[in-house]
């Protein structure tokens, strides 16, 4: 089981072409806090790439906010369907949040209509 909720570079976008591909093709959601751009893949599994600019504050900030971002896709990638490729990008007010915020945030948008 420990497999399945874990974050293996399988799960992740980690190249620029990737995350432009994504960002061109891809359906584009908007919260308060994040843009999340959403595009259905032929993989197995979903992947996610992750976008924090000094906007959003100084390192530790940004670096907080990627990992709390990291941890909400761990723990649900297997209940996105169909598998995406997901670029989230984090807004100003992103660093405010709690982790059951910003799961709520982001449960919202990928389950709302219009989101593949």
């Amino acid at each position: 089981m420990a497999g399945v909720r874990s974050y293996p570079k399988a799960a992740r976008l980690r190249r620029r072409r990737e995350f432009l591909e994504v960002q061109g093709t891809g359906v584009r959601r908007h919260t308060p806090h994040f843009v999340l751009i959403r595009r259905t893949t032929a993989g197995a599994t979903s992947r996610l790439g992750v976008t924090v600019s000094s906007r959003v504050g100084d390192s530790v900030t940004r670096n907080r906010v990627k990992r709390l971002l990291r941890e909400i896709f761990r723990s649900s990638r297997t209940e996105i369907h169909p598998p995406a490729d997901l670029v989230v990008i984090a807004k100003p007010g992103a660093a405010t949040l709690t982790y059951a915020q910003a799961a709520n945030e982001l449960a919202r948008v990928l389950s709302s209509p219009g989101a593949s």
